[in-house]
């Protein structure tokens, strides 16, 4: 019943791993050694409980988030989110970009070929499938691709001698006060807690339910299910998110810790991408550590893509009132499938242009600092409707912590500002 939970959550967190993730875990811990490994510990409640949140809206709505701020906001709220998700999408494709780059430098470390030729082919497969493929074949090849992050955990196994020295850095934060400690801990938070995994985490579960049998075409919500069904749902699904946030972070630790172990260790402090962090580590760690880094967010990225792709162009369709998901023909949603394709063959078009990735990368995450705080509101706001949610709304517990990560997201996007991490 366990591995049968695991679905939505898990593919959200494994997502959050992608290549430019890797690159900021990275670059934390070749930078500064074992003191952001305490991070992991801050980011996991807050991002356990707004997936949660995102997550049990679905469950009980049968809805996702797009159409759910339709009835929640007036005209004015509604424009105001529909210019964020188009910028989200902006964000979403500059992204894919960088991945695809990242993609092909990982084959071509491995000396399988140029990295231009697998970027192109990575994103013409990963469009073609998403157009044309089934959402159960592309949901199972999601849940394949999860394992490969298990490559970080082994390579910090690997490199790590320091136990001691891990525990407490890990238990006991390591904070400091100086301009480029506070940048990198600001863009580590916005690395963790994107708005792309909130409209994902939403669609996925709806997905999913849609192919249960009470499902059909339409997602049955929980409050039109047997009480017994339903509570079981609500359990299960809530284990599913809680592992994948769980996951997620202890990849993080990992990337953080066997960087910190071999870069630091040995003055190498400046790494830009998760394709110079693998290559990096060959001298310190071996052949084998350096391949199973790249196989990682190789896989990584192979599975970001399409998260990235269909995250903002599910919000923008139940927004604007069209069939969406991955579930739908072509046919049935050209809307969402337009913003798809969009957000994949842009990003392989930019892939192709010979843009400096890292750029694209702080661009990025400076939108997604910016943007997070809004759309938490958006989602604290319709999870705490009692007419939308019935039984299912927020409890004490949820509206803290959501409430919490907004104010941390929106402090987080004041100090983009005032560390100067923002490019002009």
């Amino acid at each position: 019943m366990y591995l049968r939970a695991l679905g939505p959550g898990l593919v959200t967190g494994a997502s959050d791993d992608d290549p430019s993730g890797i690159a900021t875990y990275s670059q934390a811990g070749a930078q500064f050694g074992l003191t952001f490994l305490w991070s992991a510990l801050l980011t996991f409640p807050l991002m356990a409980a707004v997936q949660e949140i995102c997550d049990r809206t679905a469950l009980a709505t049968g809805t996702g988030l797009g159409e759910l701020a339709v009835k929640r906001f007036h005209r004015t709220g509604r424009a105001v989110l529909a210019v964020l998700l188009v910028v989200l999408i902006v964000a979403n494709a500059l992204n894919i970009a960088a991945d695809l780059v990242a993609i092909g430098s990982g084959m071509h470390l491995l000396d399988a070929g140029p990295t231009w030729l697998w970027a192109l082919l990575a994103g013409g497969i990963i469009t073609t499938l998403l157009v044309i493929g089934s959402f159960a074949r592309i949901a199972l090849v999601f849940k394949v691709l999860c394992a490969t992050l298990l490559a970080y955990v082994v390579v910090a196994i690997l490199v790590t001698h320091q136990w001691g020295a891990v525990l407490s850095n890990t238990l006991i934060p390591h904070i400091r006060l100086d301009k480029a400690y506070l940048a990198l801990l600001v863009a580590v938070l916005g690395t963790t807690i994107s708005p792309y995994l909130f409209f994902w985490q939403s669609a996925h579960r709806l997905e999913e339910m849609r192919d249960d049998p009470e499902g059909g075409t339409k997602a049955t919500p929980l409050k039109r299910q047997s009480r017994a069904r339903a509570t079981r749902k609500q359990r299960t699904s809530r284990l599913d998110v809680f592992t994948g946030m769980a996951f997620s972070n202890v990849v993080m630790f990992a990337i953080i810790l066997a960087t910190a172990q071999t870069l630091h260790a040995h003055g190498i402090t400046n790494i830009q991408s998760a394709a110079q962090a693998a290559t990096a580590l060959r001298p310190f760690a071996g052949r084998f550590a350096s391949a199973i880094f790249a196989l990682g967010f190789i896989g990584s990225g192979l599975l970001a893509v399409p998260v990235l792709a269909g995250s903002g162009s599910v919000g923008l369709a139940g927004l604007l009132g069209k069939e969406w998901g991955f579930s739908k023909s072509v046919r049935k949603a050209p809307v969402f499938y337009g913003l798809v394709a969009l957000g994949t063959v842009g990003g392989t078009v930019l892939s192709l242009l010979n843009v400096n990735p890292i750029k694209l990368l702080v661009f990025v995450a400076v939108i997604n600092g910016i943007a997070a705080a809004p759309f938490l509101v958006v989602v604290m706001r319709v999870s705490s409707s009692r007419h939308l949610m019935g039984d299912y709304v927020n409890g004490r517990a949820a509206n803290a912590l959501g409430w919490l990560t907004a104010a941390i997201m929106a402090a987080a996007a004041i100090a983009l500002f005032a560390t100067g991490s923002v490019p002009l």
